[in-house]
């Protein structure tokens, strides 16, 4: 049965029903959705892009003709086995797969559950779901630190040089410095080495010497090693040098990227003066970590966490559910971890639902809970190990200028956030978003929330989650179609 539309402004179909809806196709909500389907249950898998797979399993457009697309990817089998099994599951009935529908909001309906969701290419259209249980899987999101210069064309995210090579087959360049913090960086430097960039540096805020102190998380997860092992032979191979300790304090170039400036930093992130050196490039991949995507956890009142990266992350019990009833999550939800540790979670959850719905797990789904929670205990470990070895230090903030602009979309330096704390007594983000406008644009803060947060030195808020009504942008006449619906 189709999901109803209320495309008609005078339709007040009563939405249809599911037994569990899984919001994100990507490894977590894939692995929960077709999980779910073997254990009896009926599933709606919903997800804003048009193919399952994600931001980590992105694969080429249809119409570009890549032959291999699995050259860009690692563990592609497991990927291409999971949507073999939702193509199954699809055929017999057992899912449904809505593509192209980004869940904007979920509300209580008396036992259930209610999804609303924008569809079509400009989020024109709309649609409802009532769901007995819900599983949120909706990913993250890349986390951006304001530098000079970090506006100029040829400057992007490190996430994002990755997802135009693997969606688009295009470089975002010829000769690309990588910049920022955490794991994903030297993941990101080999893909754009391999299909041709040079990559002359990459330069790593942090350092991996906070991973040598903790030799009992390393030996829980040695496929975590062997993974360091492979990219660092292929940075070796690629003739790319790794920089620790040290970032791009300053991008140079008129119009557009033409070469940055790499500071060493000290214990704090601080620039040490005198330790600038150019690097010629014509592009700049950056990117500080990721951020656990929670707007529709939050939203339904879903308890948060501060992980050891910083950022908020979702209350977890062993099984996967939220401090809310009959909704679970999996994946980077619950705290960056990785694609290993998302399929883990995804497959856990949904053994964890079907329990709910059928009496409990026994015999072989008993062992094998068992066995996904001991993995799963172990990969959280290593996350947050991960985590706090990456996490910005605070003195970060010194690489914004006055002029530097940190929220993109409003237009809000550095300098006028930090007049709202000094001169107009702001003492929460909140009022410096209220006096300034920073973090009123089309993101609502995503790129720019933390930043803000740490330039206004508001230590209370470290971790705690942004709260947006709407998890994503919805036009007027969807949310009056909405209301029309309730009140019809």
């Amino acid at each position: 049965m189709p999901v109803s539309s209320t495309e008609s402004p005078g339709s007040a179909a009563a939405p249809p029903f599911t037994e569990l809806a899984v919001v994100g196709a990507g490894p977590a909500g894939l692995a929960a959705a077709v999980t779910a389907a073997d254990g009896g249950l009926q599933v709606v898998l919903l997800d804003a892009a048009d193919a399952p797979g994600g931001q980590y399993y992105r694969a080429p457009a249809p119409g570009l003709g890549a032959t291999r697309p699995e050259a860009l990817h690692h563990g592609w089998a497991r990927f291409a086995a999971l949507r073999d099994r939702l193509d199954r599951h699809r055929g017999a009935g057992r899912i449904r797969h809505l593509a192209g529908h980004q869940v904007w909001a979920v509300e209580r309906t008396g036992a259930d559950w209610t999804l609303h969701a924008v569809t079509g290419p400009d989020g024109g259209g709309s649609a409802a779901l009532r769901a007995r249980r819900l599983l949120i899987a909706t990913g993250s999101h890349e986390r951006q630190l304001p530098f000079p210069g970090w506006t100029l064309p040829g400057v992007v995210g490190a996430a994002g040089a990755q997802a135009m090579l693997k969606s688009g087959l295009v470089l975002p360049g010829r000769r690309i410095v990588v910049a920022g913090s955490g794991p994903l960086l030297q993941a990101v430097a080999v893909s754009l080495a391999r299909a041709g960039a040079r990559v002359p540096a990459l330069v790593e805020a942090g350092g991996y010497g906070a991973y040598g102190r903790a030799p009992l998380v390393l030996a829980a997860d040695p496929g975590r090693l062997r993974e360091a092992a492979r990219h660092g032979a292929s940075l070796v191979r690629n003739r790319v040098r790794v920089l620790t300790h040290r970032a791009v304090t300053a991008v140079h170039g008129t119009d557009r990227v033409e070469g940055v400036t790499v500071s060493r930093l000290d214990r704090e992130w601080r620039p040490l003066p005198g330790t600038g050196r150019r690097i010629d490039c014509d592009t700049l991949a950056v990117g500080h970590g990721l951020v656990p995507q929670l707007d529709l956890a939050v939203g339904l009142g879903c308890a948060t966490r501060c992980g050891a990266d910083g950022v908020a992350a979702l209350v977890l019990d062993e099984d996967l559910r939220t401090t809310v009833p009959r909704v679970w999550a999996a994946g980077e939800t619950g705290g960056i971890g990785g694609v290993q540790l998302a399929l883990t979670e995804g497959e856990l959850a949904a053994l964890a639902v079907i329990g709910d719905a059928r009496g409990g797990a026994r015999g072989r789904g008993a062992r094998r809970v068992a066995a996904l929670r001991r993995a799963r205990r172990r990969m959280r470990a290593f996350a947050e190990l991960m985590g706090a070895a990456h996490r910005p230090g605070p003195g970060w903030i010194e690489w914004a200028a006055e002029d530097t602009e940190v929220c993109r979309c409003e237009e809000v330096t550095a300098g006028a956030i930090r007049t709202a704390i000094d001169e107009l007594g702001a003492g929460d983000s909140r009022t410096v978003k209220l006096l300034t406008r920073a973090g009123m644009g089309w993101c609502q803060g995503r790129v720019c929330g933390f930043a803000v947060r740490e330039l206004a030195g508001c230590a209370a808020e470290a971790g705690a989650p942004d709260r947006r009504p709407l998890a994503c942008p919805v036009p007027l006449s969807t949310l009056a179609r909405a209301v029309r619906h309730e009140d019809g």
